[in-house]
């Protein structure tokens, strides 16, 4: 699923960048495809990183 996922938010991307070449940054469609990405990310993050993630502070040095 993950891949299906990427391989459709490369071509989503790919038609907005085209889109927004062609018709500029404000237009309906640009922004539409524009929230499909968004989408197409937020799925992709909720199905490939944890909710709650753990950090290891010991990392973090002051």
């Amino acid at each position: 699923m993950t891949e299906s996922i990427l391989e459709e938010l490369e071509q989503t991307r790919e038609k907005m960048i085209k889109s927004a070449l062609e018709n500029g940054f404000g237009n309906v469609n640009t922004i539409q495809l524009s929230e499909k990405v968004d989408q197409l990310l937020n799925a992709y993050h909720r199905k490939n990183y944890p909710e709650n993630p753990t950090y290891n502070l010991n990392l973090i040095k002051n």
